[in-house]
């Protein structure tokens, strides 16, 4: 049998290379080295006693500083921090609102309880108001906040304070008067001063409820119930009145004011007189300033509500056939012509 495990193609002679003193020397060596390594020894740390030496570990390194979390630093400084008005509200400003909600709640119903009287034909007069001691009663019912939109209260209110003003010029007019009728012996070319005094008493007696009356009223009734008759009425009385305050603001003798020519006549020979004149000549340049500037702001007001002079028309005569006295009138006459048709009829028959 060794003849045939032997090779038959082998040199004899060859040698065996693990025979090779070196190589036995290094596999017995690391034979031993495994077989006395006990990986459960010493924390798995223990090495072969004739094993190669094992490398240290690395030194841990100290410990840094703890990481910080990434921070974006702004190019620009924020914007200094403004609180909105509707932070800043206060106590005292809810306060003030709750008071004014109450306010306007109160008027409402005083509103509410107008327009029931409306209905009940329950509204009196209460212009002007006279004490009631006095035999004469208000002639008239005024309430802005009932009769005028809001929208245009303003302006009525304005034209109420007109008047007013207008009715102290026209006071005014009479004492300025007076003190030039009483100072025209020291004043050259004064021999109107009586008759500009007379004037003045008669104008501040007759102009003070007709300019209220004439175009107040209408203007305030055009306002309550939109007719654009009384809108009519009021730019016509209103235009007349205007022309009538350029002539007083002039101080013509004669024509019952005294303004800036007699105002100026009299100021360098009765200084105090001149004085009182000159400023009721002012008055009543400013009544007259004013006048325009509101004239001219109804008129845009009327024409915005696109009211137009046939509308006018029409409702001044719806007015005058709903008027109790015309209708009664034109029974009269028509039943007085009916009658003498009829007369005429039966005399002719005879």
């Amino acid at each position: 049998m060794s003849d045939f495990d032997s090779n038959p193609f082998a040199d004899p002679e060859a040698a065996n290379p693990f025979e090779d003193p070196s190589v036995q020397q290094a596999t017995t060596r690391n034979q031993s080295g495994l077989d006395d390594y006990n990986p459960f020894a010493d924390g798995g740390r223990t090495q072969a006693t004739n094993g190669p030496k094992a490398i240290p570990p690395p030194p841990k390194a100290a410990p840094g500083p703890a990481p910080q979390p990434a921070v974006m630093r702004p190019t620009e400084a924020p914007p200094a921090y403004t609180p909105t008005p509707a932070q800043s509200i206060s106590t005292d400003d809810l306060q003030k609102r709750q008071d004014e909600l109450e306010r306007k709640a109160a008027e409402l119903q005083r509103k509410e309880q107008e327009m029931r009287n409306v209905q009940f034909n329950s509204r009196q007069n209460n212009w002007p108001p006279l004490p009631k001691c006095c035999p004469l009663g208000p002639c008239f019912y005024q309430d802005f906040s009932v009769d005028i939109p809001l929208e245009v209260q303003r302006i009525v209110k304005i034209l109420y304070y007109l008047w007013m003003f207008h009715a102290c010029v026209l006071l005014l007019n009479i004492l300025g008067s007076l003190a030039y009728f009483i100072s025209s012996g020291s004043i050259k070319a004064s021999s109107g001063a009586g008759v500009t005094f007379g004037l003045s008493i008669l104008f501040g007696v007759l102009f003070t409820p007709c300019s209220f009356v004439c175009w107040y009223r209408p203007v305030y009734k055009a306002f309550r119930s939109d007719s654009s008759f009384n809108f009519f009425v009021f730019f016509f009385n209103m235009f007349f009145q205007f022309i009538a305050h350029i002539v007083q603001a002039i101080g013509i003798d004669n024509v019952g004011s005294v303004g800036w020519i007699n105002g100026l006549n009299a100021v360098t020979q009765v200084p105090a007189a001149g004085a009182i004149m000159l400023i009721i000549g002012f008055f009543f340049t400013v009544e007259a300033v004013v006048d325009i500037i509101l004239l001219i702001k109804v008129h845009h007001i009327y024409r915005s509500t696109g009211a137009s002079f046939d509308k006018a028309k029409t409702e001044f005569a719806t007015g005058v056939m709903k008027n109790e006295t015309v209708q009664s009138t034109a029974a009269s006459a028509g039943s007085a012509a009916v009658r003498g048709a009829m007369q005429a009829q039966t005399e002719n028959k005879y």
